[in-house]
């Protein structure tokens, strides 16, 4: 493709067939991203997204959205100019991501931020920088990923100044992560350009958030947290 994929209508479902399809977007120059989505009820499965710019699939202040059997990758080794996120609902209600895969995003392979009722289960998340991020979500439930090859496998975050702030009870329970311990190749200025490589969890100012059974392996800092504020437990 050489131009952004733009949905705006309601009940669409992006499929592939049961061999599987590939948007390879290596050629675009028009748009940001790669698959581009405001419409509710939106549906991805059984598709490979390649070599965007930009995001790979974003979707935006939409309910009820479901992300399946969906990769998201960029050629070569992670560099620096690789689109940011690869899977990234933000702003939506409902979410759905399981049995996805993602690498190389230079920020995080599967993002969900300012959300409402999500669920990220049984996925992939390798090669990027943050494996796994959740921002200023409320009501996350992460388990049974496997985060490796990242700078930082799993991140919970509040951060200020965005539309949907105080993000909490997040769930973060039976990952698997492991030798997340690839150097850091966000750009200069993001947020996650400050996660140290190593880093198995990082907590950032999120409340009444729930991290258990998750293990650890190879990796430089077993457990960080950082300005964990009350009422926040592990």
């Amino acid at each position: 493709f050489t131009d952004e994929l733009s949905l705006s209508v309601s009940g669409v479902k992006l499929r592939g067939t049961f061999l599987g399809a590939v948007l390879d977007f290596t050629n675009q120059v028009v748009g940001g991203n790669g698959v581009s989505v405001t419409g509710d009820d939106f549906i991805i499965q059984d598709l490979t997204v390649r070599n965007t710019p930009g995001d790979g699939v974003r979707v935006t202040n939409a309910t009820n959205v479901t992300f399946q059997n969906l990769t998201v990758s960029w050629d070569g080794e992670p560099n620096i100019t690789n689109g940011g996120y690869g899977i990234y609902p933000v702003g939506c209600t409902n979410v759905l991501v399981e049995n996805s895969e993602a690498y190389g995003a230079s920020d995080a392979g599967i993002y969900v931020g300012q959300s409402n009722n999500v669920i990220v289960r049984n996925n992939k998340a390798h090669g990027n920088v943050a494996g796994i991020e959740i921002e200023n979500t409320v009501g996350a439930d992460v388990y049974e990923n496997h985060t490796y090859d990242n700078a930082g496998g799993i991140l919970v975050f509040d951060l200020p100044n965005l539309p949907q702030k105080n993000g909490q009870i997040a769930k973060v329970h039976h990952n698997l992560i492991e030798n997340n311990n690839r150097d850091n190749f966000a750009p200069d200025g993001n947020i996650v350009a400050t996660v140290p490589k190593g880093t198995g969890i990082l907590l950032l100012a999120a409340n009444n958030t729930e991290i258990h059974d998750n293990p650890i392996e190879n990796s430089k800092n077993r457990l960080s947290r950082q300005k964990i504020l009350k009422n926040s437990h592990l």
